[in-house]
């Protein structure tokens, strides 16, 4: 369905703009006045990522007027092969300066304010209030909610995007006119069972697909033009090369735009969502090592004054990229089968780690309840091992 502009044009452009805009004004559908609407329109990406990357830099090159950009994280090398608003030149800058800086470059008359500090429920509103609209680049299902819940109280439209490996999503969710976010996933997934980017990977350029298709969506809702993704959820499968797009209904059960809310404020996301299981968080109380400790047992078990097997639950491509010398690899997926207890040794300690500690937590659960009490696993994962033991080694 097609929705009335959200934004009034602004008095004029000046002939710097006019020339700079003019692929944007002869298309009859966007013309002077849709090009009004976006030098009058103020759009706070959340994010400098990934997703954020390319939506930033294409804001930008379209000519809204105002670009906010709430992050809080530093460029790291890590970060470079897909989010391509930054350079070599910004690792270890602010993610947002540095995004500020490249939208400069980009188009000098855009208005950019940089909200350097992590999203919450204490500054949501606060924030959100001074935009018309809202594209989501974050990577967790924590900010999702936050995000998502503080649209809906505020009446705001929010662009939302999400990438895996091959793999991304997007939609436009506004609850005047059509479902939320917690219409299609009323519920978090449990802790542990969908992996990060960070855990799984993500081809780069699947950014820049998803990025353009958000920033699409946002002319499209700013200016009024032709028939954004209300109501409807967009797929994309790289692999295949397919597009697809399904309805998604309002529901009238809503937690949050229901007929019936529950939720008529923030509330706590992370305790929502959950960062792990409560039994994964219970196995790790008390039963947790630093890679210090661990450089230590294994320095024992080397000279024989400690035995224990060192089991890593990462991904054979992780293990490829770096692992811990004496460890053994037997991916987390097996334990979640069962088929991985068999293996574990009667008469020796079970110590677990992972990338940074999650995923070997909830294997820690599932040790410990099959009668392996005495098991631990290493908080902060290989990432602390590399970082504090072995620096010269790669992480990711």
């Amino acid at each position: 369905m097609s929705l009335p502009p959200l934004v009034e044009p602004a008095a004029d452009l000046s002939v710097e703009e006019v020339r700079r805009y003019s692929r944007h004004l002869i298309i009859p559908d966007v013309g002077m006045t849709g090009q009004k609407r976006l030098r009058n329109s103020r759009v706070l990406c959340v994010g400098a990522g990934g997703l954020g990357s390319p939506a930033l830099m294409y804001l930008a090159a379209a000519g809204v007027g105002t670009i906010g950009i709430v992050e809080f994280d530093v460029v790291d090398e890590s970060n470079l092969q897909r989010q391509i608003i930054h350079g070599q030149s910004s690792v270890g800058m602010s993610k947002a300066e540095s995004a500020r800086a490249r939208i400069k470059e980009i188009n000098p008359y855009v208005d950019v304010v940089v909200h350097d500090t992590r999203l919450d429920s204490g500054n949501v509103m606060e924030i959100f209030s001074q935009y018309d609209l809202i594209v989501d680049g974050t990577d967790n299902f924590a900010t999702r909610y936050l995000v998502n819940d503080a649209c809906v109280l505020l009446g705001k439209p929010y662009v939302w995007g999400s990438i895996y490996r091959f793999e991304g999503q997007a939609s436009v969710f506004w609850a005047e006119y059509g479902p939320c976010y917690r219409c299609l996933y009323p519920e978090p997934p449990p802790p542990g069972m969908v992996p990060s980017c960070a855990e799984g990977g993500v081809l780069g350029v699947l950014c820049a697909s998803i990025g353009s298709i958000q920033v699409t969506e946002a002319i499209k809702v700013l200016t009024g033009i032709g028939t954004p993704l209300v109501g409807r959820l967009m797929t994309y499968d790289g692999l295949d090369m397919a597009y697809r797009s399904m309805k998604v209904r309002k529901d009238p059960d809503c937690a949050i735009c229901g007929d019936r809310p529950t939720v008529t404020e923030l509330i706590d996301y992370e305790t929502f969502c959950g960062a792990v299981s409560d039994e994964a968080a219970e196995a790790a109380k008390d039963a947790t090592i630093s890679v210090r400790q661990l450089e230590q047992m294994l320095a024992e078990r080397d000279s024989g004054q400690r035995d224990f097997v060192l089991i890593d639950v990462r991904e054979p491509n992780e293990w490829e990229i770096v692992n811990i010398p004496g460890a053994e690899l037997i991916p987390k997926g097996r334990f979640l089968d069962g088929s991985a207890l068999a293996e574990l040794p009667q008469d020796k300690q079970i110590v677990l780690h992972c990338k940074v500690g999650g995923r070997s937590a909830e294997v820690l659960a599932i040790v410990k309840s099959a009668g392996f009490a005495d098991a631990i696993h290493v908080g902060g994962g290989v990432v602390a091992w590399v970082d504090q033991i072995e620096p010269h080694k790669p992480s990711y």
